[in-house]
């Protein structure tokens, strides 16, 4: 099924096709929407609620596959290397291999890892059957996969749906994915269920 990645690029990364791993566009508007809510939480005394990421899919499949979250320092190093991993898997790969490998270990829970194990434990079915309203919710649960879930979505986890149905819709369907890399006839089965995928557990 061909809605998952639709909906993950649609939600996530909508120059996913054009850029080299990196959305400089995209980087400077998040830069100037988090300056103006730092500055209104700043005037009010209160938390900032909402800061906008500008990671690309190339960015966030580098730091899932090779590196760490981190914080403080560690974060800032992590950082760099990300821009190393990402510019090499740009080169060494074609989009579809970055889309395909981002969707089958992102987390759509709280240990929950891959396309295949988010849509059998929050949709009892395999990934490959995904509609486009239950991929576009899983997409809309990735900012926060933790605090959002994608069986039982809030009203936010239902606005956000329902806008990035309508940017699938808008970006042409299935037939966007068939523009990546130019090659037409390529199913993507490997995205949606094919790929072992797995639920975290602890001991």
């Amino acid at each position: 099924s061909p809605n998952l990645p639709l909906a993950l690029v649609a939600s996530e990364d909508q120059n996913f096709a054009r850029h080299n791993g990196f959305d400089f566009a995209a980087i400077e508007k998040a830069q100037a929407h988090n300056e103006k809510m730092i500055e209104r939480a700043e005037k009010r005394g209160k938390p900032v609620r909402r800061l906008r990421g500008a990671s690309t899919i190339s960015q966030q499949t580098a730091k899932n596959l090779f590196l760490w979250q981190g914080s403080g320092v560690t974060r800032w190093a992590r950082k760099g290397l990300e821009v190393w991993y990402t510019a090499l898997i740009e080169v060494l790969w074609p989009k579809r291999r970055i889309l395909e490998v981002y969707a089958n270990i992102a987390e759509f829970g709280d240990g929950i890892y891959g396309a295949q194990a988010a849509a059998r434990s929050f949709f009892r079915k395999d990934a490959a059957k995904l509609s486009a309203a239950e991929a576009a919710r899983l997409a809309a649960v990735l900012p926060s996969p933790k605090r959002y879930n994608a069986a039982r979505p809030g009203p936010y986890v239902q606005r956000r749906t329902n806008s990035i149905q309508r940017q699938m819709r808008y970006m042409g369907g299935s037939d966007y994915l068939h523009t990546l890399d130019g090659r037409p006839g390529e199913s993507w089965h490997t995205i949606a269920g094919c790929t072992a995928s797995h639920r975290k557990t602890t001991a």
